[in-house]
C-alpha cells in the first residue's frame, strides 16, 4: 500500500462507533484490537520520550485534574498494567461492539464518564489510571444485559465474559492497596445501570423455525398416501404378488 493511502484506510479504521448497522464479529474484533493498540502507541510514546502519563490520571477532588475522567483511561502505569487489560478490553470490547449494535455508544460513553466521575469524587487521593474501570463496566453491562433480555446471542456472550473474566464480580472490592477498586466499582454501576436503562434497545436476534418444531403442521400428504399403499416386506400378500 503506498505511503498516501495508508492514512484513509486507518481513519476508516478508526471511525467513531455510529453506525447504525450491526457489526461482524470479526469486524467487532478488529476495531476492539486496534483501539487497544492505541493504547500501546500511548504507552510506548510515554517511554520513549519521557513523557508525564501520569499527569493525565485523575486525581480526586482535584479541579485542575478534571480533565484526567477523560483521560486517565488512555494511560497506564507501565507496561505490566496495560498488559493485564489488554486481553480483557478486546473480549469484552468485541463481545459489546458485536452483540449491542442498538447501545454500545451509549455503554462506552457512561461507563467511560461515570468510573471517571465516581474515582474523582469518592476515591481515595492518588492517581488513579487505566481502563481497567472500562473494562469492568463493559462486564456488568453484558451480565446484567443477559440477565434481563435471555436471548441467545446475549446469554452467550455473557457466558464467555463470565467464563473469563467472572473474577470482576469480587474485583470491585478492596484487594490490593495498588489497585483502583473505586474506578472498577464505579465502571461496574454504570455498566448495570447502563443495562437497566438500554436493555431493550437491542433488537434479539432473528429466531429460525423449522417444520418440524410446529406440532400444528399437517404431515407430508404424499408420504402419508405412499404408506398406506405400498405392501409392508413381511406381508403373505405382497410377497405372493412378486
Amino acid at each position: 500500500m503506498a505511503k498516501h493511502d495508508a492514512l484513509p484506510a486507518i481513519m476508516r479504521a478508526l471511525m467513531p462507533l455510529t453506525s447504525s448497522h450491526q457489526y461482524s464479529l470479526a469486524e467487532a474484533i478488529k476495531r476492539s484490537v486496534i483501539l487497544v493498540a492505541l493504547l500501546w502507541i500511548i504507552q510506548s510514546a510515554g517511554v520513549l520520550f519521557n513523557l508525564p502519563l501520569a499527569n493525565l490520571a485523575v486525581y480526586p477532588h482535584a479541579w485542575d485534574r478534571l480533565y484526567g475522567i477523560l483521560s486517565a483511561p488512555l494511560v497506564h502505569s507501565g507496561y505490566e498494567h496495560l498488559f493485564n487489560n489488554t486481553l480483557p478490553l478486546v473480549v469484552l470490547g468485541s463481545a459489546l461492539l458485536y452483540g449491542y449494535p442498538a447501545t454500545r455508544n451509549k455503554v462506552l460513553l457512561l461507563v467511560w464518564l461515570g468510573s471517571g466521575i465516581g474515582v474523582w469524587m469518592f476515591a481515595r487521593e492518588a492517581n488513579h489510571l487505566g481502563a481497567s474501570g472500562i473494562a469492568h463496566g463493559m462486564f456488568f453491562y453484558l451480565f446484567v444485559g443477559a440477565i434481563l433480555r435471555r436471548d441467545a446471542r446475549s446469554v452467550g456472550l455473557m457466558l464467555i465474559a463470565f467464563l473469563m473474566y467472572g473474577t470482576m464480580i469480587l474485583t470491585i472490592f478492596p484487594t490490593e492497596p495498588d489497585i483502583s477498586y473505586e474506578a472498577h466499582f464505579f465502571g461496574a454501576v454504570s455498566g448495570g445501570i447502563a443495562a437497566l436503562l438500554w436493555w431493550k434497545q437491542d433488537p434479539k436476534p432473528t429466531i429460525k423455525r423449522y417444520s418440524w418444531e410446529n406440532p400444528d403442521e399437517a404431515d407430508d400428504p404424499v408420504i402419508g398416501e405412499l404408506w398406506q399403499q405400498s405392501p409392508h416386506p413381511d406381508d403373505d400378500e405382497g410377497y405372493k404378488e412378486k
